[in-house]
């Protein structure tokens, strides 16, 4: 993080806007809008920034820039086309330990502006600091789209009850849980539609009701998909973002977490081959003991749980224990790093079936059943499949696939340290143990590999 994000309050507040043009114009809106007092320097100002200064109660200096101009200021913003006098402020600014913004000039800024959504007392900025404000607006342009104006109203609404519930519960998770009810349940529809009498009553009635309800715990057990965060679905963001403690495995990757609460307590519980962080018995049961806790207990898992992923088995425990959960679908691993591979895992000319297997079993005993899946006809994924990478390509050999069948190893795929290795069921044991090849990793055994190098071109993520 290259700026640390804070929101200044300038309210009668004196500051010092250098320029009079389009550009500086633009900033004496914002800080007009925040409240500030302005005070103006240049010798030819805008006739709407004028009106700006006089609307502020501010100064309206029309000359060149003086030192002393800084003084009673809390902040200052150079917005003149004179490299020299901007650098000159910079300093002089910076001299004083003020904030100082030189529009478009990075380097001599103390901090930046950002981007900005207003839904007043909301208030959303982005910031792409500095190096690609272009792309900051882009960002903002498809918020503004998302967060309608009816959430100023909302939290409007919110601080008027902002004491009365902070009375009503003495801890802060008890508070959050309820807030959580309200924003995102009816009495937030309402809001914001405008019947805020209606909203009121609702709120109302659920703060004098039993909150036993609240301590009420759940399990939400989310695919995080292969890697690559905008996999995710919005259901699974959403849980993601309202969880109290989240238990996650070594397959979900840095950006997938990024997204979770930032607050929530976070548990490892990652399993590699022969390496446990935690027992899958034990992970079971700590599910159960956190939601009676009266937790919103995240179970976030890499592609999708209920495919190699053992979510069945965990979700089996909080059945029998009366533990309410979500299962929210991930995009698996076959379908995410086939896909960014640019190798369809059915094609017409190529294979009718697809079939996702592990040799990675409960038993530790493979016990595939390898005549059909030596079926030409059709594209096999394996799971897990890394350390035994030789004893499939022999044992598929033996039992009738053709050696020179084409085959993939994509190693993290979906991210931006995707590897794709091509080669055939003979030789691909002998290529990865040249390249330092580490999981995760996926093997894609058929003809459709044959697609990877006229398909990768077209997607972008490769």
């Amino acid at each position: 993080m290259d700026y640390f994000p804070v929101f200044l309050d300038l309210k009668n507040r004196r500051c010092l806007l250098v320029g009079g043009g389009d550009v500086a114009t633009r900033k004496g809106r914002l800080l007009a809008k925040a409240g500030a007092i302005l005070r103006v320097v240049a010798p030819d100002v805008s006739s709407e920034l004028r009106e700006l200064v006089n609307t502020t109660g501010g100064e309206l200096l029309l000359r060149e820039y003086q030192k002393d101009d800084l003084q009673n200021c809390v902040l200052a913003i150079a917005a003149t086309d004179i490299e020299s006098l901007n650098e000159t402020i910079s300093a002089d600014a910076q001299a004083l330990h003020l904030p100082v913004n030189v529009v478009d000039s990075p380097a001599l800024c103390t901090y930046i502006t950002p981007a900005i959504i207003d839904r007043s007392p909301l208030v959303i900025a982005v910031s792409s600091g500095g190096e690609a404000p272009v792309l900051a607006r882009l960002v903002r342009a498809k918020l503004e789209t998302l967060i309608p104006a009816s959430y100023g109203r909302l939290a409007q609404i919110a601080s008027q009850w902002r004491d009365r519930i902070k009375a009503r519960f003495a801890d802060g998770d008890s508070r959050r849980k309820f807030w959580e009810k309200i924003l995102q349940g009816p009495a937030a529809e309402l809001m914001m539609n405008g019947q805020e009498e209606a909203a009121n009553q609702l709120i109302s009635d659920e703060l004098d009701a039993d909150q036993a309800q609240l301590v009420q715990g759940e399990v939400y057990l989310v695919g995080g998909g292969p890697g690559d965060p905008e996999l995710l679905t919005l259901r699974a963001l959403r849980l993601m973002q309202q969880a109290d403690v989240v238990l996650y495995d070594r397959l979900v990757s840095d950006g997938v977490m990024e997204l979770v609460r930032r607050d929530a307590e976070r548990i490892y519980v990652g399993k590699r081959r022969a390496e446990h962080a935690m027992q899958q018995e034990n992970i079971n049961q700590l599910l159960v003991d956190l939601a009676r806790q009266g937790k919103r207990v995240l179970r976030l898992k890499g592609g999708d749980p209920f495919i190699f992923g053992r979510g069945g088995e965990e979700i089996e425990l909080l059945a029998q224990n009366n533990i309410p959960f979500q299962v929210v679908p991930g995009i698996t691993a076959a379908s995410g790093c086939a896909a960014y591979a640019g190798i369809p895992l059915t094609h017409r000319d190529y294979a009718q079936s697809v079939r996702f297997v592990t040799g990675h079993l409960k038993s530790d005993d493979t016990n595939l059943s390898w005549p059909e899946l030596a079926n030409p006809t059709q594209t096999l994924v394996f799971y897990m499949g890394l350390v035994g990478l030789k004893d499939i390509c022999e044992s598929l050999i033996a039992h009738g696939r053709s050696p020179q069948t084409p085959v993939a190893l994509i190693e993290k795929g979906t991210t931006q340290e995707q590897r794709v290795l091509v080669s055939d069921l003979s030789a691909i044991a002998d290529v990865v143990a040249t390249k330092d090849v580490h999981a995760p990793t996926l093997f894609i055994v058929g003809e459709v590999v044959k697609l990877h190098e006229s398909l990768k071109w077209f997607n972008p993520a490769i």
